[in-house]
């Protein structure tokens, strides 16, 4: 069974091969509506416990993931699941490492590494990724995905 958002809900990112995304602030109320099937957090510390299935990527404020193997390993797993699953992104306010892990998607859905910064702000969020670093992050985040998984 394929469940997806919403495309015009709040938060929702259309990636160029159809897949939905939503990211999301959680210091914000939980969106009306669906419920995600599967939530990557993006924190510093473990999120409190939610009623769908989730991953956490220690990831701290304005910084970058810890671990940027794992980061990449459960960005890749969002990715694909999102071709049938509505998929959900969230940091503390649902931008800086929001909008980083949202273009990284955007790369391995085909979007050029240094282009989907630019795609993430013009589709999700103008103040999507939010420090230098994590611009490189995702500048970089193509070759080390395809290395990767390849």
């Amino acid at each position: 069974m394929i469940s997806t958002w919403e495309p015009t809900a709040a938060g929702v990112l259309r990636l160029p091969s159809g897949r939905l995304v939503r990211g999301r602030g959680l210091r914000h109320p939980l969106p009306q509506g669906a419920r995600p099937d599967f939530a990557l957090y993006l924190l510093g510390r473990r999120p409190p416990t939610v009623a769908w299935e989730s991953r956490w990527i220690r990831w701290p404020d304005f910084w970058l993931p810890s671990d940027s193997v794992t980061a990449a390993e459960a960005l890749r797993a969002a990715w694909e699941r999102a071709e049938t699953e509505r998929v959900e992104i969230a940091c503390g306010g649902g931008y800086g490492r929001t909008g980083t892990a949202l273009a990284c998607l955007a790369v391995l859905d085909g979007v050029p590494d240094d282009e989907a910064v630019a795609y993430v702000r013009r589709h999700y969020a103008a103040r999507a990724v939010e420090t230098p670093w994590q611009r490189r992050f995702v500048t970089r985040f193509g070759g080390s995905a395809r290395m990767t998984f390849e």
